[in-house]
């Protein structure tokens, strides 16, 4: 009896450890074909096209002929736009895959700020996602058309006062860092505006060149790429930003409006995907945003990049989290 168990705890000791080998070598192989980013917002935005950019050196290989990043293996975008992220994101924790090979590219305060406001209609949150790492940080900037009679945030503010309610200013959508900078923007000015979501970054800086709003709270990198067509009155950071030195912070122009819109990208997964996945992406993905590349890129397209790891990301999201909660208790309108 004795050899009998002897014999079958031996077999399974091998099974064991032939489970253990595999999965040690299934690792070390991920991963095996291209990875899905899904972006909740649409092409051509600020989101899908610093996505795109820092995505683009995933399968590159050294003079040897040896991966670099992820395995010789590309990394495909899908946008699925709609409310604001609500849309992607909300399928994303619902329907995607926890192997690794489906991720999302997140924005910050958004998922977050969506979180906390609608906590029954959307389904994610920083308890079930995974941070991987960021890539940017993208401060929400106040535009308006270039032949508009405002050159100043104090000539908008002084519209706003003379004209309650009237002032239109376009924004991507609903608590989205555009939205929580135009209610900091209010209640620092004391004044009432009139915000409208206009379903991305892209139609919102439309809606400011084709003169359905009147301004609009937008990303810094696209109002950049369109500077020649508008007027960029401040932006919504503690500093100045290198990519627009004359133009003042809210601060600067007498606002207390904070860094708390500056949107924050990166890649994240679903909640459960297994850690030594996890710990492969966290290793490599950031390496990935460091290429050479890949900063000229986002250098030439007017985007701030913040490359953080994993554990610094973790950290943000806590942060933001607790901060938003308390900031948007003073500025939700009922």
């Amino acid at each position: 009896m004795t050899s009998i168990t002897s014999r079958i705890s031996k077999a399974a000791l091998t099974a064991a450890v032939a489970l253990s080998t595999a999965a040690t070598a299934a690792v070390a192989q991920f991963p095996e074909r291209p990875i899905t980013l899904m972006v909740a917002y649409g092409a051509g935005g600020a989101t899908d096209f610093q996505a795109r950019i820092v995505t683009m050196m995933a399968a590159k290989e050294d003079k040897k002929g040896n991966p670099v990043y992820l395995n010789g293996q590309p990394v495909v975008i899908l946008n699925r736009p709609g409310a604001g992220g609500q849309v992607g994101w909300n399928r994303f924790v619902q329907r995607g895959k926890t192997d690794g090979y489906e991720l999302a590219a997140y924005n910050v305060p958004h998922f977050i700020a969506q979180s906390i406001v609608f906590p029954g209609k959307v389904k994610y949150n920083i308890d079930n996602l995974e941070p991987i790492a960021n890539w940017g940080a993208d401060p929400a900037v106040l535009i308006v058309n270039k032949d508009s009679p405002f050159n100043s945030v104090k000539d908008v503010v002084d519209y706003a006062k003379a004209n309650p309610g009237k002032l239109t200013l376009s924004g991507a959508g609903l608590y989205v860092g555009h939205h929580i900078a135009n209610l900091q923007f209010d209640k620092a000015a004391g004044v009432e505006t009139k915000y409208v979501p206009a379903g991305g970054g892209v139609k919102a800086l439309q809606f400011v060149l084709g003169g359905q709003t009147m301004a609009g709270f937008n990303n810094l990198s696209d109002a950049y790429r369109s500077r020649d067509r508008l007027k960029i009155l401040a932006v919504a950071d503690l500093q100045r930003n290198d990519f627009l030195p004359d133009v003042p912070t809210f601060k600067e122009a007498g606002l207390d409006v904070d860094d708390s819109s500056v949107n924050f990208r990166g890649v994240m997964a679903r909640k459960g995907t297994p850690d030594d996945v996890i710990a492969v992406l966290a290793d490599k993905v950031p390496a990935m945003f460091k290429d050479k590349k890949v900063i000229g890129k986002m250098k030439e397209g007017g985007s701030p990049m913040r490359v953080m790891t994993r554990s610094e990301v973790q950290a943000m999201w806590k942060e933001r989290q607790d901060y938003l909660g308390e900031l948007l208790k003073e500025l939700r309108k009922p």
